[in-house]
């Protein structure tokens, strides 16, 4: 079991959704309300899971194994085609990377506060956040899947801590709470998104699996379901513990992941819920961070083979890790922003992309074994979905949505 790839690859697509988008959640849906969160839950795993199966039939005409999405693209729409995947890509790794390093170094800088001890500097934890993970992911792929595995069961156990704490003090009265604007529901829609924002590694996922069509389908059918079962129950404790205009009104004051663990503690009276809430926060975001910085890795390593350019790990450390941490210490305050501009990307990445991949896919090749089921008209659906995620960040900014609590 230990040894079985497609798990592995299944643990990595869910330890890479499960991350700063689900710590998000109730900092951006405390204004929504249970009931439609679940909507927007449910409505956005589907889309996403559709998507990702799109890149399986895509990859069935790669060349080489190792190839990446942008090398997919260019194959399908030329240069222009692998700048726009190239780009949207590494922007939006980037914005995921820098808010899981943003928020990781606030949590390690507030843990010597649960032993009585004074808090580390933010830069400092941010540093260390960075430097100790960070070699897992220099390793590759093996290293990464080792490390998942081991704070994946880490990360179960304290999320049972959080819901056996949690799920007693819940109040249906909180459940039933309706949208304090229903606006709300489509402006969370973009931080939402990058919850189920697995698809940035696609290519090292099929590498992984030699290529097995059935073994990626299986590995996202299984690695997305864990999340939304997980993010169901996280928002049915969240919701149903912390009254809305409280929570509101504390995460107005502090809108970090600091701030989610002060809610909690506040609001219930229990440093140990803080706390456990705590622990829980770092192992999702840590487990999330080690597949994003993998995606960061293999678009890298994709563009520089494309272009000849010197791709040691090394090198690729440097050009990987030193954006996002030149954020999180310039920029400690930019974890909901910088999943804000995710959303806008993923939507492009996850979504359009794979879209108009497989477009031309059915096109060229109209006899592949396996094809996604729905058709063109699906295709169009879910395009039209994706632009109007993509608008979102811009009606808000022309007043014409209302930015979300958190």
């Amino acid at each position: 079991m230990l040894k079985n790839k497609t798990l592995g690859s299944a643990l990595i697509i869910a330890g890479t959704s499960i991350g700063a988008g689900m710590l998000a959640m109730p900092l951006t849906s405390a204004g929504i309300g249970f009931g439609y969160t679940v909507l927007l839950l449910v409505g956005l795993w589907a889309i996403l899971s559709y998507s990702g199966l799109l890149f399986v039939e895509v990859y069935q005409t790669a060349e080489y194994l190792d190839d990446g999405v942008a090398t997919l693209a260019e194959k399908y729409f030329g240069v222009l085609g692998r700048a726009l995947a190239t780009f949207s890509l590494l922007i939006l790794l980037y914005a995921l990377s820098a808010a899981y390093i943003t928020g990781g170094g606030s949590l390690l800088a507030g843990l010597p506060t649960a032993f009585g001890g004074e808090p580390l500097e933010l830069k400092t934890a941010i540093l260390l956040f960075t430097l100790v993970l960070g070699s897992f992911v220099v390793i590759g792929t093996k290293g990464v899947d080792g490390a998942t595995r081991m704070l994946f069961i880490g990360k179960l156990i304290a999320f049972a801590f959080v819901l056996f704490m949690m799920l007693p003090k819940v109040k249906v009265d909180n459940l039933l709470a309706l949208p304090l604007d229903y606006a709300f529901v489509i402006s969370a829609a973009p931080i939402f998104f990058t919850s189920f924002g697995f698809h940035i590694i696609m290519g090292s996922v099929n590498k992984y699996l030699d290529g097995s069509v059935a073994k990626f389908r299986r590995a996202i059918l299984i690695g997305t379901s864990i999340p939304l079962v997980a993010y169901l129950v996280w928002q049915l404790s969240t919701h149903g513990v912390l009254s809305q205009n409280e929570f509101v009104q504390i995460l107005k004051a502090d809108p970090t992941l600091n701030g989610l663990v002060n809610a909690t503690r506040e609001i219930t009276g229990s440093n140990i819920m803080g706390e456990i809430v705590r622990i829980f926060s770092s192992l999702a975001l840590i487990t999330s961070f080690l597949g994003v910085m993998l995606g960061v890795f293999e678009g890298l390593g994709d563009l520089f083979k494309r272009y000849s350019l010197p791709k040691n790990r090394l090198v690729l450390s440097v050009a990987a890790f030193l954006p996002p941490l030149a954020f999180a210490l310039f920029y400690p305050e930019g974890f909901i922003k910088a999943l804000g501009y995710a959303g806008l990307l993923c939507a492009f990445y996850c979504l359009i992309l794979p879209i108009g991949l497989a477009w031309r896919t059915r096109v060229t090749h109209p006899n592949l074994p396996y094809r996604v089921a729905g058709g063109y008209l699906t295709l169009i659906l879910a395009l039209l979905v994706g632009l109007l995620i993509m608008a979102i960040p811009f009606l808000i900014q022309a007043g014409k949505l209302p930015a979300v609590v958190g």
